[in-house]
């Protein structure tokens, strides 16, 4: 007879046009025990049980510790995981607490507040761009001035570009440091400070990677699509399974130090690199998985199953990242053009998809309202469309047929009085 799989306790899922891939990888290889981030619906499929728990208090977790240690006690579990950046602190007190594999909360605290990262990879002698915090619109011009504009101002501890936004002179500075500052969505944190950067030119990339033992094993290289400047909204990412960078030993050495600066032993990382003139720096390092659907990209670009991976190195078992073929493997978010557009209706013509085209799944309902970025990052999104091929150049192709195949019917603006 077989060993019976693992058990493994997931803690929050996230949305599930974005992340039900992740929860299905993972049961596939264990029993899942599911702290749901509500009442459970579709994830009812993939576990085995669940407990329903506070999320919401994403620095403390007391109640989520007693409760794992409440069902650890009626059977144990191997390991514990989280996918969603705000639950990466909690799963790590929660792994402290039980005694499992995982970030220790120092670490956790270290990838989550931006400034404790560049401080740590200063220390480290780690390339990146400078960094000074920020306590009000004054310091934030002096900041700017000693570092040389353009600067990047970022908020302390937020992820997928919120709050982010490129600043030319002064005026602009004034202008938009509120913005920064005061960015909030459920279960972010909230400073009173922003972070200063220099900002760098070149194309921009992430690695996914899992380290075990202190070993750092990346797994798949994503090139990033930028867009909708001065903000630095995500709208696209593609994976080659065969990228150069992801075997260059220049970045194979600076993903080590990185770690090693951090103190990453084991679990899952996604590094934000740039690509400058000067060598490759380092803008960030988040605890957890890519989001974007990066991982599910890298399984199409190496066959390398993150979900098994991920709840391995939550387990403390060696990870399987061998890859198993190249592809190319695209994905590319589609928005509204307007500030609270209306949607009336919504669909996709897949009679228009190329045939590369793999997914094209609608994210937004009739009826909501919703907005580009700034006031839309993130979650102004109407849909998105993945992309399998040979080449890079063939899913951009797949790609921009998609385009022509979103049919997005918008209410009629309010009539204007006269």
């Amino acid at each position: 007879m077989s060993a019976p799989r693992p058990r493994l306790l997931v803690v929050g899922t996230g949305a599930r046009a974005f992340k039900e891939f992740l929860l299905d990888w993972v049961s596939r290889h264990f029993r899942v025990h599911l702290f749901p981030d509500g009442e459970p619906t579709w994830e009812l499929d993939y576990v085995d049980g669940y407990s329903t728990v506070n999320l919401r208090e994403t620095r403390d977790a007391t109640e989520l510790c007693e409760v794992a240690a409440e069902r650890a006690a009626v059977e144990p579990f191997a390991g514990v995981l989280a996918w969603d950046e705000a639950r990466v602190l909690q799963v790590a007190k929660v792994a402290a607490a039980l005694g499992l594999p995982g970030w220790t909360p120092e670490v956790a605290m270290r990838c989550r507040e931006k400034d404790r990262t560049r401080v740590a990879f200063a220390e480290a002698g780690i390339p990146q761009p400078r960094s000074v915090v920020a306590s009000d619109v004054d310091e934030a011009l002096l900041a700017a001035e000693s570092i040389g504009f353009p600067v990047v101002l970022k908020p302390r501890a937020m992820a997928a570009s919120l709050g982010v936004v490129r600043v030319d002179s002064a005026t602009e500075l004034r202008d938009r440091f509120a913005f920064t500052r005061d960015v909030a969505i459920p279960g972010s944190w909230q400073y009173d400070q922003v972070l200063v950067e220099e900002f760098l030119t070149g194309p921009e990339i992430s690695v996914d990677s899992a380290v075990h033992a202190s070993v750092v094993h990346p797994m798949f290289l994503a090139r990033k699509e930028i867009g909708f400047a001065p903000y630095f909204e995500e709208i696209g990412h593609a994976v080659d399974g065969a990228d150069p960078l992801l075997t260059d030993p220049v970045v194979g050495r600076l993903l080590a130090d990185v770690h090693a600066a951090l103190g990453c032993t084991d679990g899952m990382t996604h590094t934000e690199l740039k690509l400058t003139d000067e060598g490759p720096k380092v803008i960030e390092v988040n605890g957890r998985l890519g989001g974007d659907l990066i991982p599910y990209l890298g399984w199409h670009a190496t066959g390398i199953d993150a979900g098994l991976v991920a709840g391995e190195i939550a387990c403390g078992l060696p990870p399987t990242v061998t890859p198993r073929w190249h592809q190319v493997s695209a994905v590319r978010f589609h928005y509204v053009e307007k500030d609270d557009t209306k949607i009336e209706e919504i669909r996709v013509d897949r009679d228009r998809l190329a045939p590369a085209v793999d997914r094209f799944e609608v994210v937004a309902r009739p009826g909501a309202v919703l907005s580009p970025p700034p006031r839309g990052t993130l979650f102004g999104r109407l849909a998105y469309v993945t992309a399998v091929a040979e080449s890079a150049a063939a899913c951009r192709q797949a790609l921009d047929s998609a385009s022509d195949a979103l049919m997005v019917r918008t209410a009629a603006p309010a009539a204007t009085p006269r």
